[in-house]
């Protein structure tokens, strides 16, 4: 039986510019993933523990991906802002996935996107593989 904390279906708000950001930042991550022979099997994954950007699969492997967005760097690098309290609720959610899915025997790993949008228009995309563990 799925916990409380593995309901799905939290209501979202009217988009906010930061959303909207973090939106077009999931959809360079994908397009950059699916480049690199990542297929996206969910988009936006939510429970009352946590949510998931992004989850694929990757020869066998589910993807469980973080993305981060940033269009300056006043706040710091996207990928230090993955902190532990995060990192916890993205492991919960997918124990959420893994379990709703039957699919706990299935290899697993996270990653992180960095998407930066500098002041002249420029867009790099960063991938770091494995970027955690479960256990972190």
């Amino acid at each position: 039986m799925i916990s409380s904390s593995c309901s799905e279906g939290i209501a979202l708000s009217e988009p906010t510019a930061r959303k909207r950001l973090g939106t077009w930042g999931e959809r360079l991550a994908e397009a950059h993933l699916t480049g690199k022979g990542i297929h996206i099997l969910e988009r936006g994954f939510r429970v009352r523990s946590g949510e998931i950007d992004l989850i694929g699969e990757e020869r066998g492997e589910i993807v469980f991906v973080e993305v981060r967005t940033r269009s300056s760097a006043r706040f710091g690098d996207p990928l230090e802002t993955v902190r532990d309290a995060k990192r916890r609720r993205i492991v919960r959610a997918a124990s959420c996935y893994l379990q709703s899915r039957g699919a706990w025997n299935r290899p697993c790993r996270f990653d992180l996107v960095a998407v930066r949008k500098g002041p002249s228009g420029s867009v790099e995309v960063e991938h770091v593989r494995d970027a955690f563990q479960a256990d972190a």
